[in-house]
């Protein structure tokens, strides 16, 4: 995925909720849905919005699914937008 995508991940709020919750460590679907207090169903569809855009992994343990952030990916988004900037970044 591209950068395009990954904004327009990133354009939902309740998506960007999904991610800083996810900056304390790894959570299942289960978890997040209740924190956020939606259906499962409408978590998993932001969730796939995340994974197609790279912002998130996810990992099997036992019976459970956990999420967790790609931070290679932010660190990437951090270097290209750091080139608008301004003078200041360039030194």
């Amino acid at each position: 995925m591209g950068i395009p995508d990954t904004f327009k991940a990133l354009s939902d709020p309740l998506r960007r909720q999904v991610l800083i919750m996810l900056k304390s460590g790894a959570m299942t679907a289960g978890d997040i849905a209740n924190a956020l207090g939606i259906s499962a169903a409408a978590l998993s569809y932001h969730l796939n919005l995340l994974k197609k855009a790279e912002l998130l992994m996810e990992y099997k343990q036992k019976n459970y699914v956990y999420y967790e952030l790609n931070t290679s990916l932010f660190d990437e988004l951090v270097l290209w937008l750091k080139q608008f900037g301004g003078e200041e970044n360039e030194k």
